[in-house]
């Protein structure tokens, strides 16, 4: 077994261009079901160690330190382009090619219409620390 993390973004580029908040009230209801399904299909299965929507970066903060002074905090991060990170799943599966097959999966979510919406997924193996 192995954990993934796939991170779920949104960049305008999709087959959506349509920011969430501007859908049809059951466009986004039927979206939100259908994570909670996949969620449900999930942790059925044994494989979701966690999955959870995240904040616009409007309200993101940053903070840096060197460790010895006061950290910055700052407000953002800002990207330049529409592109943020909107969620993420951790997954524990018996494969690289099951965690891609769930990232397909969350990829076709139903966005207005129903037209699944192409969302990039970013798949990632969560690595230990070294012995």
């Amino acid at each position: 077994m192995a954990k993934y993390m796939l991170l779920m973004s949104y960049s305008g580029s999709t087959a959506c261009d349509l920011p969430m908040g501007e859908w049809p009230p059951e466009d986004i209801r039927a979206h939100i079901d259908f994570q909670h399904a996949l969620d449900a299909e999930l942790r059925d299965k044994g494989e979701l160690v966690d999955a959870q929507g995240l904040a616009g970066p409007d309200v993101a903060k940053t903070v840096v330190s060197d460790g010895r002074t006061s950290p910055v905090v700052t407000d953002g991060p800002y990207p330049e382009g529409k592109e943020l990170l909107a969620g993420y799943w951790i997954v524990d599966v018996e494969s690289e090619e099951r965690a891609l097959e769930i990232a397909a999966q969350a990829s076709a979510a139903p966005g207005p219409g129903g037209v699944p919406i192409g969302q990039p997924i970013e798949v990632r193996q969560v690595m230990s620390a070294p012995a």
